[in-house]
């Protein structure tokens, strides 16, 4: 993950770009390029979305590309450890979700 942020930050230092990646720039950007992940599902039939074609899925591996991008961006400009957020999440996820409770069951934790 190191190397990648190291990556993230010379390709945007080497452009100047640094000056447009705001913590509201970086989020907006992430959601619309999230967006773009939805838009290739839209309309799908549940049966379609789990068998795509190669030139949808590498479509899609494109714009995940672009989430995980920005999502670094992100947190480095906030200094969060993404992998250390998202355990600290399945962590929370856990409590709020126990198997006893939750298993085959998608309501939300509030309700269950």
């Amino acid at each position: 993950m190191e190397e990648l942020i190291q990556k993230l930050r010379t390709f945007a230092k080497e452009r100047d770009w640094e000056q447009f990646h705001s913590p509201k720039n970086l989020a907006m950007a992430l959601s619309v390029e999230v967006a773009e992940v939805v838009e290739h599902f839209q309309w799908l039939t549940e049966e379609e979305s789990l068998n795509l074609t190669t030139d949808k899925l590498d479509n899609i591996k494109a714009e995940i590309g672009d989430v995980m991008i920005y999502l670094i961006r992100l947190s480095d400009n906030l200094g969060i450890d993404p992998l250390k957020a998202a355990t600290e999440k399945i962590i929370l996820n856990d409590a709020k979700y126990p198997v006893t409770k939750s298993k085959g069951n998608a309501t939300k934790y509030t309700e269950l």
